[in-house]
């Protein structure tokens, strides 16, 4: 594999992770009292816990995205 290569898989992978982490918040932000009584009920949860279950995913969904995603991507992208 070349670093052109590489590049080009880093890039794409961070364009789909952070499509797939902007469709999930807005998701969020659209049905946010569905989901939420949707989930607390499956999971006899309260609604405040649900909605911190929320935010704690799509965080750490993020941080997992930079790590793993872009900062590969930035790092090939200043080698090359």
């Amino acid at each position: 594999m070349t670093v052109e290569t590489l590049t080009t898989f880093f890039g794409w992978m961070t364009v789909l992770n952070f499509g797939f982490l902007a469709l999930a918040g807005g998701m969020l932000l659209v049905t946010c009292d569905w989901a939420t009584n949707l989930h607390a009920n499956m999971f006899d949860m309260e609604r405040a816990d649900v909605k911190r279950a929320y935010f704690n995913w799509l965080a750490t969904y993020k941080v997992l995205a930079l790590v793993f995603a872009f900062v590969p991507w930035l790092a090939l992208t200043l080698m090359g």
